[in-house]
C-alpha cells in the first residue's frame, strides 16, 4: 500500500539532504543509472531506489535486505496512481501545486530557522528551490487525488466502528493521554487614532520619497516591520493571489509594475506595496509595513476590562462564558463557537496535555491549576498577528489518561475505522490495477517477494 505519510518524510529528508549532494557526488564513484521498472509509460529509476534508501538511512528508518523491494513496489504503486490518474482525465492545477509548495516552503524554513538560513544551506533561491520540487510535488497531489477518487465515498456505521475496536487486540489498544477542551474571551487593545494617524504619515512619506527617486527596496529594508521580506528589501517572492491577505491581493493586483498602492491596512497592519511582476494570479510584489503600537494604558485598559467580565460571569447566573465569548470576544475564529479553541495539529477541539506545553508553556501551565468550569486570566498572550492582548480561559472538560474505548474515544475510533476501510479499497484497486497494467521489472529485482501479485511481461 502506497503511504502518502511516508512519502512525505522522505521528500523532507530528500530537501534537507539535497544540499549536501554535491559534496557527496565529488567523493563518491558514481553508479551509473538505469531503468529497473515500467509501469505503463511511467518508469522507476535505480537511482530512485538508492536515492531513497539513503534518505532512510538519514531519517534512521531501518533498512534491511529487503528494504530495496519494498521501496521498488512503493515506487510502482505510486507510477500506477499516475498512469490510471492520466487515463482517468485526473489534473492537479498551476494553483494547486503553488500553493502546497509554498505550505513545503514555509514547514523547511521552520526547521532551519529562516529564509535566509535556508538560502545559504541549499545555496539557491526560494523560486529555484520550489522549482527543484515542482514535478515531485505534482506527482503527489495527483497520487492524492487519484485516492481520494477510489476512497471518496468510504462510509463508516456505528456498527463497523464497534466490530473494528473489537478487533484490536486487548495489548494493542492505545494509551491516551490527558486532552483538555479550553474556551477563551480574548481582547484586544484598540490602536488610538493618534498612532494610526502616525503610521499613515510615515508611510505616505515613504512613497513621496519613492516617487521622488529614492529605492522603495531600500526604504523597506530600512524600516518594514516584516522582517523575513525586509531582509530582501520588502520582496515577497512570486505568490499566488490566493496565499495573501484579501486587502493585500486586492490592492496589489491592481498595480502596474514599478508603482506603487495607496496605505493599504490588514490584520498585520499598514503597507505600501511596489509591484515587481506578475504572471496571471501570481505575482511579484514589495511591501513596506509599519505595524502599530499598542499603548500600556490600553493594555491595562483591557486587563482591566476583562477583569470585570469575568466578575460578572461568575455573579450573574443568566450570563455564561460561552454566551460571554460570542457577545465580547475580539477573537473571530472561535467566537460564534463559544470560545471554544481549536488545536491546529488536528483541528478538533480537544488538547493533549503532553503536546501542549510544546504548543502554549502559559497556557498550560493556567490550566494545570483549575478545575472543569474554573475560569483564569486575564492573561496576557500573543495573537496568530503577533499583537500582545489580554484573555480569559475556562477549562471546560479534561479526561484522565485511559485505554481508548468506545464511549470517549468515538471520533478517534470512527477515523482509524474509517482508514482502515479506505486502506482496504485502495488494496483492492491496486489488486485489480496491477494485473491489467503494463509492468515490466529488472531481473535482478524480478526474485522481490512483492505484496502483489503483478503480472510482470518480458520484453
Amino acid at each position: 500500500m502506497i503511504n502518502l505519510n511516508y512519502l512525505n518524510s522522505l521528500f523532507l529528508a530528500a530537501f534537507l539532504c539535497l544540499g549536501s549532494n554535491f559534496a557527496v557526488a565529488q567523493s563518491e564513484p558514481q553508479v551509473i543509472d538505469k531503468v529497473v521498472a515500467l509501469i505503463g509509460e511511467k518508469i522507476v529509476l535505480l537511482s530512485d531506489i538508492e536515492g531513497q534508501i539513503d534518505q532512510m538511512t538519514l531519517s534512521d528508518i531501518p533498512v534491511n535486505e529487503n528494504t530495496r523491494c519494498q521501496v521498488l513496489e512503493d515506487q510502482m504503486y505510486q507510477k500506477l496512481f499516475l498512469v490510471r490518474a492520466k487515463a482517468d482525465s485526473i489534473v492537479v492545477s498551476d494553483d494547486q501545486i503553488e500553493q502546497e509548495l509554498n505550505r513545503r516552503l514555509r514547514y523547511f524554513i521552520s526547521q532551519v530557522g529562516s529564509e535566509e538560513e535556508l538560502v545559504k544551506f541549499y545555496g539557491k533561491t526560494l523560486d529555484e528551490i520550489k522549482e527543484d520540487f515542482r514535478d515531485e510535488v505534482k506527482e503527489i497531489l495527483t497520487i492524492q487525488q487519484m485516492q481520494q477518487q477510489v476512497t471518496g465515498d468510504v462510509r463508516v456505521s456505528p456498527a463497523e466502528v464497534r466490530e473494528f475496536y473489537a478487533s484490536i487486540p486487548k495489548d494493542s489498544i492505545p494509551y491516551i493521554n490527558s486532552e483538555a477542551m479550553i474556551a477563551h474571551i480574548a481582547r484586544k487593545p484598540p490602536i488610538s487614532a493618534q498612532e494610526e494617524d502616525r503610521i499613515k504619515t510615515k508611510l505616505r512619506d515613504f512613497k513621496k520619497r519613492v516617487e521622488n527617486g529614492e529605492d522603495f527596496g531600500t526604504l523597506a529594508y530600512l524600516y518594514s516591520a516584516d522582517p523575513g521580506s525586509a531582509m530582501k528589501n520588502g520582496e515577497l517572492g512570486f505568490l499566488d493571489r490566493t496565499e495573501l491577505v484579501p486587502e493585500f491581493a486586492s490592492a496589489a493586483m491592481g498595480l502596474e509594475k514599478n508603482q506603487v498602492s495607496e496605505i493599504v491596512k490588514t490584520q498585520y497592519g499598514f503597507h505600501i506595496i511596489q509591484m515587481i511582476d506578475r504572471k496571471g494570479d501570481r505575482l511579484n510584489v514589495r511591501h513596506i509595513l509599519l505595524a502599530p503600537q499598542v499603548s500600556p494604558m490600553d493594555l491595562q485598559n483591557a486587563k482591566v476590562w476583562l477583569d470585570s467580565l469575568k466578575t460578572v460571569i461568575k455573579t450573574d447566573d443568566s450570563l455564561t462564558f460561552s454566551q460571554a465569548a460570542i457577545k465580547y470576544s475580539d477573537d473571530e475564529a472561535t467566537r460564534m463557537n463559544g470560545g471554544m479553541m481549536i488545536n491546529p495539529m488536528d483541528a478538533s477541539n480537544k488538547f493533549d496535555m503532553e503536546t501542549l506545553g510544546q504548543m502554549d508553556r502559559n497556557l498550560l501551565f493556567s490550566i494545570e491549576k483549575m478545575k472543569v468550569g474554573d475560569i483564569g486570566g486575564p492573561d496576557l498572550f500573543q495573537t496568530d498577528d503577533g499583537k500582545k492582548a489580554y484573555r480569559l480561559i475556562q477549562l471546560v472538560k479534561i479526561t484522565e489518561p485511559h485505554m481508548a474505548n468506545v464511549k470517549d474515544d468515538y471520533p478517534r475510533l470512527m477515523t482509524s475505522t474509517k482508514r482502515k476501510k479506505e486502506n482496504e479499497r485502495l488494496e483492492a484497486w491496486i489488486m485489480k490495477n496491477c494485473q491489467v497494467a503494463y509492468v515490466w521489472v529488472d531481473e535482478s529485482y524480478q526474485a522481490c517477494p512483492f505484496k502483489n501479485e503483478w503480472k510482470i511481461s518480458t520484453r
